[in-house]
């Protein structure tokens, strides 16, 4: 009778223990894998996130625990991330973590209006403002090693609007001009203005409120012309597309 007790036991489990797998299985084995990819984040940072994670799936066994951690704990924003993507491999039991932060573009002075330095933060490539640790973390790891140019924003007119528009014209800016951009500012009544260091001379550019991005272009034929002729404007008008003036100091 015993012996046939057991034999129904035996054949209870071996019938559960498929779907007992997901539930019970991973979470007792905590031999995992993993590989990380880091894009072009700081790997120190964001491995010890990294870390965390892998540990949150090795208690739980689930990538829905990985997700509710990032959530909560908001990491994205803390680790300065601009995308993420986990996923699990259930046969090689291989979890992979790929990450990838946004490119900084500018140095960011938040201005009050009557011109006093507000506080400093790190334009990047998709129109956020960082934390300056930001740039010193990328800098540590030699991942950032060009200089950054100067971004003015009145502290008024932090709605995103300006901060993504600069973004979009600097990432679309004329590769030797952007090598060659000093600082960008923008006024209170939102009139950007951009300064070039040209051969060590300073040139601005004044844009006007809008459709920069199209006067960049006519900018940039501007600069080239006059390049072949050896000379470099202290002062380009492209506020009235239409009347585009050009002044030249008189030292030069």
């Amino acid at each position: 009778m015993k012996k046939k007790n057991c034999f129904i036991t035996f054949a209870i489990l071996s019938f559960l223990l498929p779907f007992m797998a997901d539930a019970s299985i991973q979470k007792i084995n905590k031999k995992i894998k993993y590989r990380t990819y880091f894009g072009k984040c700081p790997s120190r940072v964001v491995g010890e996130m990294a870390l965390q994670l892998v540990k949150v799936f090795e208690q739980e066994a689930s990538l829905k625990s990985i997700k509710e951690k990032i959530l909560e704990d908001n990491l994205k924003e803390r680790y300065y991330l601009s995308s993420y993507k986990i996923d699990y491999n259930p046969v090689t039991k291989l979890l992979n973590l790929s990450f990838d932060c946004p490119t900084p573009l500018m140095k960011a002075q938040i201005y009050k209006g009557n011109g006093v330095k507000f506080y400093n933060a790190i334009l990047v490539d998709n129109g956020q403002l960082f934390d300056p640790n930001y740039e010193m973390l990328l800098r540590s790891e030699k991942i950032l090693k060009n200089s950054l140019p100067s971004l003015a924003l009145p502290v008024g007119d932090l709605d995103k609007k300006n901060q993504e528009k600069v973004a979009k014209l600097i990432k679309k800016l004329d590769l030797n001009l952007r090598k060659n951009l000093s600082e960008v500012i923008i006024s209170e009544e939102n009139d950007l203005t951009i300064i070039f260091s040209i051969k060590n001379r300073a040139s601005n550019a004044f844009f006007g409120k809008n459709n920069w991005i199209e006067k960049s272009k006519k900018l940039k034929k501007i600069i080239d012309y006059m390049d072949k002729k050896d000379k470099i404007p202290a002062i380009i008008n492209l506020t009235n597309e239409k009347k585009i003036v050009v002044k030249f100091s008189d030292k030069f």
